[in-house]
């Protein structure tokens, strides 16, 4: 598989997959949920963070039909959630953290299980998994039992399972956690494929650097409520501490750049010819910084901005830890 962009939402978008109003949950005195509102697009990915016991898996369980909310409005592909549970179940698909494979059964005999549980035509059922065999790449593997598999093929085969009913919305809950990196790539790449077609993605992540490579849109959630929402760049630059970096072609124009730039809050390195110039991230900010210089003298531009790590620590006052870091990994999970 090849690496694609690192978000790849060109699927159709008709409305809503997903539309949520004023969801509360709780179980007793302890308020899960507290009036939370969400409206996800039709063949997007959203992505829900937050730290644990945030509500997150209480949202999935909900939105997914596996629990009823207190209260709260809530109309998944066009389906009233309260009214239409069964409607909802055929529309979606749910793809939990551990895999749901039979061990002892082949990739082939797995998938045509999952055929007959959606009482698909045989012919029908043949072809489309015979065609998910392929696109998932375990086509030569498909006759040798599960249990033979390695963590990425099991993941691969759990997500091709789901596909059997050919489902508008997806809910992948940490889909690729315990996976290596190049396994964790692939799976990325499997998953922009199914947005390219019009899937909705409705994805739980450990990982901040997988929310923000997959994600259209994403939301913090904190103690039941949703702090922030946005694409993951209009997160970024919600936070303090980005820059502009400018690297100039010799001391003179350093100097100069200085002397033009008068006025901004910058630092200066002599040794490295730069200026830092603190920036939202916008471009309007980095024209304001070009419009006063002699943009011939600029050897090189960098454009800094606050990664998700620093956008969860200063949404919900808890930060990031580092877990099984693999080299050439850069992982962010959540505390």
């Amino acid at each position: 598989m090849t690496a694609g962009p690192a978000r790849t939402s060109q699927g159709p978008r008709t409305g809503a997959a997903i539309t949520a109003r004023g969801l509360r949950k709780a179980y007793g005195e302890h308020r899960v949920l507290d009036g939370v509102d969400l409206s996800i697009p039709e063949g997007s990915v959203f992505s829900l963070l937050g730290p644990n016991g945030a509500g997150k898996t209480t949202t999935v369980k909900i939105l997914s039909t596996l629990t009823e909310a207190d209260s709260g409005e809530v109309t998944v592909l066009g389906r009233d959630l309260a009214a239409d549970p069964d409607g909802v179940r055929a529309s979606i698909g749910v793809t939990g953290q551990f895999s749901a494979v039979d061990p002892f059964l082949t990739a082939a005999e797995n998938l045509a299980l999952m055929g007959r549980l959606w009482h698909l035509d045989r012919a029908v059922a043949r072809e489309r998994c015979a065609r998910l065999l392929e696109q998932f790449d375990l086509a030569e593997a498909g006759r040798k039992p599960v249990v033979t598999f390695s963590g990425g093929m099991k993941r691969r085969l759990d997500l091709a399972m789901t596909l059997v009913g050919a489902p508008r919305l997806i809910f992948l809950d940490e889909p690729t956690t315990g996976l290596d990196p190049r396994v964790r790539r692939a799976m990325w790449d499997l998953i922009r494929e199914l947005v390219a077609d019009g899937v909705t993605i409705f994805l739980t992540t450990q990982y901040l650097e997988e929310a923000d490579q997959l994600a259209d849109r994403i939301a913090v959630l904190d103690g039941g409520r949703l702090v922030a929402q946005g694409t993951p760049e209009e997160l970024k630059r919600r936070i303090p501490g980005g820059s502009v970096d400018l690297r100039f072609t010799s001391e003179h124009a350093l100097a100069a750049a200085q002397r033009a730039l008068a006025g901004l809050p910058l630092s200066r390195d002599d040794d490295a010819l730069t200026l830092r110039v603190p920036s939202d991230g916008s471009a309007a900010s980095v024209q304001v910084v070009l419009g006063r210089l002699d943009v011939a003298t600029v050897d090189e531009l960098a454009l800094k901005t606050p990664d998700l790590d620093d956008v969860f620590l200063a949404l919900t006052g808890r930060g990031t830890t580092a877990a099984d870091t693999l080299p050439g990994d850069r992982k962010k999970v959540l505390a």
